[in-house]
């Protein structure tokens, strides 16, 4: 991603990025909000009690932030560069036992920025699996209303999906994983076809772009990724998509999560 620059200030840069564990890769973060300077960016897998999310550190290097954190897993936050996230919810509508901090909302220069955090699913089949399907269908319900109010709004985050054969690299071990399920991939593809565009893959129409490179096996040397950190724009949004890509390198740094942040520039804002 570009670094900021005065033609850039007339644009928006919005991202979304499982930081696995803030607390943890808290240097990682800071550097790459330094030297990439995205407008808004959504966190994923904060891992830390909300008393312990480190906004002081992230406040100075210029980003005011909304968050729910949960102790141990999960945790969502919205961040915003020179900007204060006006917070709207702080969970995804339909089930109030539903304690698992995933969903985020806030309103960001004029989008609604949509930050979430989907359920991994296994082991498939079975409850876990069961629990991310039935989430699929709470954001389905949500985004349609979202998508409703006519509003510019953003749905980024970690969807726990690779929509594709060509969002994994080319495999059978992980034929069984409930990242790649048909079911996972219907509820996915069910959410776009409400008219929401996925950035990544409308820049990148045949490109094998990755997000993610699991800790083991060697997948990161070996390039061995799946994509499943996504950014869906409203149709008014996606008129105004200029460019969008993954900053891979973050993958490689040390301490680097599993994840690299993903992002989309924008015209306006």
């Amino acid at each position: 991603m570009a670094k900021s620059s005065p033609d850039r200030e007339k644009r928006l840069v919005i991202a979304t990025y499982n930081v696995n564990n803030v607390r943890r890769r808290l240097d990682n973060l800071l550097n790459w909000l330094a030297h990439a300077g995205p407008d808004i960016v959504c966190l994923q897998e904060l891992k830390c009690r909300d008393n312990e999310f480190p906004e002081e550190a992230i406040n100075k290097v210029g980003y005011q932030a909304v968050w729910r954190g949960e102790k141990s897993w999960n945790g969502v936050a919205i961040l915003a560069r020179n900007a204060a996230p006006i917070l709207i919810r702080d969970e995804l509508p339909g089930k109030p036992s539903d304690r698992q901090s995933r969903y985020i909302e806030a309103a960001v220069r004029g989008v609604v920025i949509a930050c979430l955090y989907l359920p991994n699913g296994n082991p498939q089949p079975g409850p876990r699996f069961d629990y991310k399907l039935a989430w699929f269908k709470r954001l389905t319900r949500h985004a349609a209303t979202l998508k409703a109010a006519g509003v510019p709004v953003v749905l980024a985050g970690d969807y726990n999906v690779a929509p594709t054969d060509l969002d994994i690299y080319p495999t059978k071990s992980w034929d069984d994983d409930a990242l790649i399920q048909p079911e996972s991939r219907a509820a996915f593809a069910q959410i776009v076809k409400q008219g929401w565009v996925d950035a990544l893959r409308e820049a990148h129409p045949t490109e094998r772009l990755y997000t993610f490179w699991d800790y083991k096996r060697q997948r990161w040397p070996r390039d061995a990724g799946l994509r499943l950190d996504h950014i869906l724009l409203s149709p008014d949004l996606a008129e105004r998509l200029i460019e969008a890509g993954v900053d891979r390198e973050e993958r490689g740094r040390e301490h680097a999560s599993d994840h690299a942040p993903a992002w989309v520039l924008l015209a306006g804002g």
